[in-house]
């Protein structure tokens, strides 16, 4: 898939791969990141060094990344290296070696750490795992320490096999880039493999969820408190709903959640809400981050906004704001060659329609009070949210919430 843009010199190129840790079971926890960080180290006809010393020399991005449900590696270089870069690129992910693989282990197994020691972020699988339960949708995508350090080369090599074939990856460029000479380099250049019965067909979504409340006790000068529930897949027509409330609610500076907890009363430095889709689920939730001190009128706050959500979803003002602020991040991320290819690449492999961006606007624009009402109902009533939590008391955590009840709690 190819996006051309006349008035630049640059082409961001992406292959995205149908893998990620919702495809995976426990045993394999963690190896579509660790593959992920693997396609680096060597090919068939690259050394690492040389990867990075090509990659350098022009002057060009290289990097990759992991989800719940694909993987992509994707780069951003001038329009006369696109070819040795597209060379590179196949190679890497096409047929790496992994015969150096032990570092690397070592290296993830650090990124794991630091991810464990990083309470702002690890919040959110706490959330996952409150909201999703023993789901693969609810286990992180950085995986288990246990399966990074132990899963054999060949294991390795027949998950990579499984999953890296030509059907199951969507190549992508936007740019300067002619679609035709990106086709013949495809076709000398990638491996024509159909999909191999050895790739699982990832697990269907829970269809029926109870709250939870769950929290990881540790030493840190802020509680760190996520709240959410299940939301929309990505395929549903009323995802535009969603991200205008979103927007409104806590997405913003002058959303509700950020004008009522930080800018009103200091209670928070960092607060925001924030959704997620997925193939035929999704997620929504906020996040607050405070100290001990603020966290029971913080989630006093919390909970009056998300009783005033399900009363007053929004005004007329409100909603022209998110809107137009809505439609002014989508038309600005299109001036970006990479938020291109990644609109291409992921839409694609995903089987979503690429819509113009008349489209796009037309559908913020169709937006209405009603159809907010309709998503506040049905995904931010709070008897329906979980929450995760991580901090140094889970006594004052758990009295702290008493505004939000009734909630389940969770072990």
């Amino acid at each position: 898939m190819t996006e051309g843009m006349p008035s630049v010199r640059s082409v961001s190129l992406g292959y995205w791969i149908g893998t990620g840790s919702r495809g995976e079971d426990d045993a394999q926890a963690g190896l579509s990141h660790l593959i992920e960080h693997l396609l680096f180290k060597g090919t068939a006809r690259y050394e690492s060094l040389e990867i990075d010393q090509i990659f350098d020399g022009m002057g060009a991005e290289l990097n990759a990344g992991t989800g719940k449900e694909t993987t992509s590696v994707y780069s951003r270089v001038i329009d006369e290296h696109f070819d040795l870069a597209f060379d590179v690129m196949s190679d890497m992910v096409f047929r790496p070696r992994f015969d150096d693989i032990d570092s690397e282990r070592e290296v993830i197994l650090e990124e794991i750490a630091m991810y464990e020691d990083d309470p702002q972020d690890k919040v959110f699988d706490v959330l996952g795992e409150a909201v999703f339960g023993d789901h693969p949708l609810g286990r992180s995508i950085i995986g288990s320490s246990e399966v990074v350090a132990r899963t054999p080369v060949d294991g390795i090599r027949a998950f990579h096999d499984s999953r890296y074939v030509a059907s199951n990856v969507v190549i992508a460029a936007a740019g300067a880039v002619d679609h035709e000479a990106l086709v013949e380099l495809a076709r000398t250049r990638v491996p024509n493999g159909g999909r191999s019965a050895d790739a699982p067909t990832p697990q269907p979504a829970p269809s029926v969820l109870t709250p939870r409340v769950l929290f990881e006790r540790k030493d840190t000068e802020q509680y760190h408190v996520c709240l959410g529930g299940p939301g929309i897949p990505r395929d549903d027509d009323r995802r535009y709903a969603l991200r205008v409330l979103d927007t409104l609610f806590g997405g913003t500076s002058s959303s509700r959640l950020f004008q009522e907890v930080r800018e009103k009363r200091g209670l928070a430095y960092s607060v925001y809400s924030f959704t997620g889709q997925f193939s035929d689920t999704g997620q929504i939730g906020l996040y607050v981050g405070t100290r001990s001190d603020n966290l029971a009128p913080a989630l006093e706050v919390v909970a009056r906004e998300l009783e005033r959500l399900q009363r007053e979803p929004g005004t007329a003002d409100e909603l022209l704001r998110a809107k137009e602020n809505l439609k002014g991040r989508v038309v600005l991320s299109l001036e970006s060659t990479g938020s291109r290819m990644n609109r291409l690449g992921s839409a694609v492999l995903s089987g979503m329609p690429l819509l113009s961006l008349d489209e796009i606007v037309a559908r913020i624009d169709a937006v209405s009070l009603d159809d907010l009402a309709e998503m506040a109902s049905e995904l931010f009533d709070p008897a329906k949210l979980s929450t995760g939590g991580i901090g140094p008391d889970e006594d004052l955590f758990r009295a702290a919430l008493g505004p939000l009840a009734p909630q389940p709690v969770g072990a």
